[in-house]
């Protein structure tokens, strides 16, 4: 069995939570065009657009904000390693 440094486990870890966090927003997509099309509204400026999708729609952009900041530090952790 191969030995992984702690350094090398803690970057797995990050990627898994990385993936983890994309398959998530995945769902969170499909979930947003199930509710659109529930409703028949797609447009988000409308003020008839549902509010589950609206509040779907900012989860997802946090996710996506959130993922961004640990994959630029997966990058640094690899540059550093």
């Amino acid at each position: 069995m191969q030995e992984v440094s702690r350094s090398g486990a803690g970057e797995l870890q990050l990627d898994a939570l990385i993936a983890d966090l994309w398959w998530r927003v995945r769902l969170l997509n499909t979930d947003i065009l199930e509710e659109e099309a529930r409703t028949g509204v797609f447009d988000a400026n409308q003020p008839t657009y549902p509010l589950l999708a609206a509040n779907l729609r900012a989860r997802r952009d946090n996710l996506v904000s959130t993922i961004g900041v640990l994959e630029q530090r997966a990058k640094s952790m690899s540059e550093a390693a």
